[in-house]
């Protein structure tokens, strides 16, 4: 990519709307545990005034890779979400069934929101 054509980029359009994407992949063996404990993050995210969308997705190609995709109001609002005793917790479990580090990407959404059908 050019220096012409990342000017080209557009500007994030969600203001302070702050995207993560996390890849986790368990132990070999591991996948539908990790699974469960992934799932148990579902409604207590949900729940904090800053969440807008909380999902969990499992890989079709690997059953031990699953993937969550936040949107959060504001970046404070995921660093929030990180230091709630659940999380806390839940982290700290993590090298019993996580293969590896968690691939963490945040992102800003670049197009408006698709108006809903």
């Amino acid at each position: 990519m050019t220096a012409q054509s990342l000017s080209a980029v557009p500007p994030p359009s969600n203001g302070a709307q702050l995207t993560l994407v996390a890849f986790v992949r368990a132990k070999k063996g591991m996948g539908d545990e990790l699974g469960r404990r992934l799932s148990t993050l579902v409604e207590p995210a949900r729940a904090e005034p800053g969440n807008i969308n909380y999902d969990l997705h499992r890989s079709h190609d690997d059953p031990d890779v699953w993937m969550l995709y936040e949107n959060w109001k504001d970046a404070s609002d995921l660093n929030e979400h990180f230091e709630l005793p659940y999380m806390k917790a839940f982290v700290a479990a993590l090298p019993e069934v996580l293969e590896g580090e968690m691939d963490l990407r945040r992102c800003a959404m670049v197009t408006t929101v698709a108006p809903s059908v």
